[in-house]
Parts: structure tokens; sequence; C-alpha cells
């Protein structure tokens, strides 16, 4: 469903939020059934302005035949004074009964006709034929042809005669419905007249109407019910995502139990997992701080022992391995501290600390390069930044002997890239490089590396800017490593 509104370029222009995405499928799934309501409405009516049409021209066409017009003038002035005689003071009804209401049908008298015009306006109706055949079978009449159609009333003379003596002209209609009958063979064709009802006219309004009335009620209802619930929700996801970013804010920005009882028990264990992640945290840092200055303090008294060895070598190597074993601990204080950083974001220009790490490099005689740069000013932590970018650097001398570092802007993320003309890392041992621990030498020689935190390290400082570490090989035919340090901007 995804792919297929992404190839048509729905998926940008619809909603993304919760509250939008139910609107959105409410009102589909509304405008569904009132489509399907509308239809349904639609051939009801038709059906029924059919049948009546159809009903109409069967009883005109029925008492056509077995009234004459004499017989029905006579019919007409008996059945007067048989009511009058009845009801004295009651009007008579001056239109005989078999002649519909005044409006709509019309009372037009049958025609009897040797040949039938036929006009260019004509439209044959076969489902009104058919059915009015059915009628008349089952009325006992046989009908030898019948074709029913539908006329422009300016082109039926006795219609539109009919229509300007009885009807105005907001309820005239504009055409009318001629059924034309031969009962037997060699007789004459009947025509009985209709005019057409207004059928769908007066359907559209009412529903559109009713779907806007529909919609006002219930979207609105289920509007100011989701944004109850997606109220505190938005307030609960800041909140995480601040917490992410920072561990250490405060406890009285939490986000009060609001809305929904769900949704309130929701904010409260959040809050209840906040506070106890916190505490968590704080312990770390108090138990890593003790850690590092009870090891730290016997280290340097090791280092300051180690001047009375007599044996130059000997000093040597251990003065080497409290080195390693003090650089190795800053790596591990430092890994456990990077998530909760208490140095605050500085506005900084990304090509000058890159160009400031490198010129260190330089002037301990490195083989280290700085290419092309551009200006990106963002804000960062510029301490642990330039530890990373040490990291990343070190690595590419240690391995390779020698780097270039690169800062470049793609869309909306700085790209501080480092690369190296190595051996290489095979592809799929490059995901276990940023574990901790890992190394590219599994000897473990601390001649080629350190503890394995390097990467893991600079991964940890990007990830605290919001930001990736990615590592790859050259894609350029030369061997080597490109690692990407990407910030937004």
């Amino acid at each position: 469903m995804r792919r297929m509104l992404r190839s048509i370029g729905l998926r940008r222009v619809l909603p993304t939020s919760l509250q939008g995405q139910v609107l959105l499928a409410i009102a589909a799934a509304l405008l569904v059934a009132q489509a399907i309501g509308a239809v349904l409405v639609w051939r009801a009516q038709m059906e029924r302005a059919e049948a009546e049409t159809a009903h109409a021209l069967a009883f005109r066409i029925v008492a056509g035949r077995v009234v004459s017009a004499d017989d029905e003038r006579r019919f007409a002035r008996l059945l007067r004074r048989d009511r009058f005689e009845r009801n004295p003071g009651e009007r008579p009804d001056m239109r005989p009964r078999h002649m519909g209401p005044r409006r709509g049908m019309g009372p037009m008298r049958l025609e009897r006709v040797d040949a039938l015009d036929r006009y260019e306006g004509d439209r044959p109706d076969s489902d009104m034929t058919r059915r009015l055949r059915e009628i008349l079978r089952e009325q006992g009449m046989a009908a030898q042809q019948l074709a029913v159609f539908s006329r422009r009333l300016e082109d039926d003379e006795r219609a539109s005669g009919f229509a300007e003596r009885r009807l105005d002209s907001e309820t005239r209609p504009s055409r009318v419905i001629v059924a034309a009958v031969r009962t037997a063979p060699g007789e004459g064709l009947i025509l009985a007249r209709v005019f057409e009802p207004p059928r769908l006219r007066a359907l559209g309004w009412p529903l559109i109407a009713q779907t806007l009335l529909i919609y006002l009620v219930l979207v609105g209802v289920v509007a100011l019910v989701l944004r109850r619930i997606t109220g505190p929700m938005r307030a609960l996801t800041q909140r995480v995502e601040a917490f992410a970013a920072n561990p250490a804010l405060p406890a009285d920005g939490q986000v009060a139990p609001q809305g929904p009882l769900d949704t309130r028990r929701l904010i409260a264990a959040h809050n209840r997992m906040e506070a106890r992640i916190g505490a968590l945290l704080d312990e770390k840092d108090v138990m890593l701080g003790a850690i590092g200055h009870d090891l730290k303090t016997p280290l340097a008294a090791l280092r300051v022992r180690i001047e009375c060895v007599d044996d130059d070598a000997e000093r040597e190597a251990l003065s080497a391995t409290i080195a390693d074993i003090t650089a190795t601990l800053d790596d591990i204080l430092s890994l456990a501290r990077v998530g909760r950083p208490s140095d605050p974001l500085e506005v900084t220009e990304l090509s000058a600390l890159v160009a400031s790490v490198v010129e260190e490099y330089e002037d301990m005689g490195e083989n280290v390069e700085l290419g092309e740069t551009s200006r990106i000013v963002l804000p960062l932590r510029a301490t642990w930044l330039r530890r990373a970018l040490r990291n990343l650097v070190g690595n590419a001398l240690r391995y390779a002997g020698g780097c270039e570092v690169c800062v470049e802007r793609r869309g909306n993320r700085a790209i501080v890239r480092v690369e190296d003309e190595g051996p290489g890392i095979p592809d799929a041992d490059i995901a276990f490089m940023l574990e901790p621990f890992r190394r590219g030498d599994p000897s473990r020689n601390r001649g080629t590396g350190g503890a394995g935190l390097g990467l893991t390290l600079a991964r940890a400082i990007a990830e605290q800017h919001g930001g990736t570490l990615s590592i790859t090989n050259r894609a350029d035919g030369k061997s080597g490593i490109v690692a990407e340090l990407a910030l937004p901007v």
C-alpha cells in the first residue's frame, strides 16, 4: 500500500498524524457510505418513477379500450349528477377519476391515429416498453405492437398545449413519455401520454445537505475526541524525544497525566520509567566516578614507583602498560558519560573545528591532509566532536598510515568524511567494527591499537548530536575505508 501511494505521489499529501489519518479514514468511509446510499436512493426513485409512469400509461390504455370518448363524457355527466343528488353541498370533481392528478402525469386524453409521427428528439425506452407490456398482459390485454419513447415537449402538440393551459413554467416538464399500442392487426394505434417525472432533480441538494450535516456533526465530534487523546500524546512524545536527547532533564518538566484513562495511565507509566532511568544513570555516574578515582590513584602511584626501576627497558615497558591502562580507562569513562553530556551546545563553524584537529596532527608530523571543505555553522559540543574526529583520524593513521579529511553538505546534513588508503575491511565485518572492544587486529597486539573503543565512542558522539556514523569500503577502485560522520544542520 505504501509503495502504491508513493508511486502515485499521494503519500506526500496524506496526513501523517493520528488525528489526521483517523479523520481522513472516517471522511472517506462516510463518503463511500453516502455514495452507496445515494445510489440506492437514486435506484429506488428511478424504480418508483418508472413504475408510476408505466402504471399511468397502462391505466390510460386499458381505460381507453373500455370507454370511448363519447361514453366517457356521458359517464362524467352521470357521475356529477349522481354526486349532486347524494351530496348536494359537495363541490363536484370535474375530472374523471382515471385521468390522474392535475400535475405530474397530466390528464391528457388518449389519441387514436393510423400512423405514428416520429421526430429527431424521440428516444426509445426499452425498459419502459418491457414493463408496460408485462402490466398490460396482467390486465388481460395482449399488445400486437408496443413502443414507448420520450419526446421533447415542444415536439408533441397535444402535450405542449395541455402544459400551456394547465401548468405554470416552473413545474412544466421538458419531455413527455408516449406509449403507442396496436392491439390487433389492422387496427389503429392508441397513443397514451404522461409527462416525464422530475426523477432526481430534487434528489441532489437534499443528499448534499445531509452529507454536509453528517460531516460537520460526526467529524467535529471525532475531532474533539481525538484532540483530547492526541494532545497529551503529543506532549508525551516531545518529552520522550527531549529525554532521549538529554537524559539529564529535570523531573519537574514531566508531562502531567491528562486525557482519557488509558492516556493518563500511559503518561504516568512513562513518568515512573523516566524517573527510574534517571536514578539508574545517576547511580552509574557515581559508580564510574568512584571507579575512575579508585583506579587512577593507584596507577599514578605506580607511575611514580617505576621511576625507581634501574633497568631502562623494564621501566619503559611498565610505563607503556600504565599508559595503556589509563587510556583504556579514559575511553570507558567517556563512553559511559557520552549519553549524559554536561556541557551545552554551542554554535560552531564545523570546517574550522575540523581544520584545527588536522593541524594538530600536521604539527606532530602525521600524514593527515585537509581536503575540500564547506563553511557550515551548527550547534554542537566541540570537545566531544574533537574526540570523535581524533578517534577516526587515529584509526586511519594506525591501519593506513594517513588519511584525508573533508567537510561537505548534503541536503540537511553536514558530512565529515575521513578517507584512507589502507587494506580495508571485509563488508561482513564492518558492522562488528562499531561494537565495543572490536579491533581490526584480532591478535589484540597493543602495538596496533587500543582497546577497540574508538569507533564505538565516535558513533556514540555522533548519535549524541542526532547524527550517524557510517563506515564503508572505498568505491573508486582504490582500497581503503571511508568513515562519514553525518550531523543534522
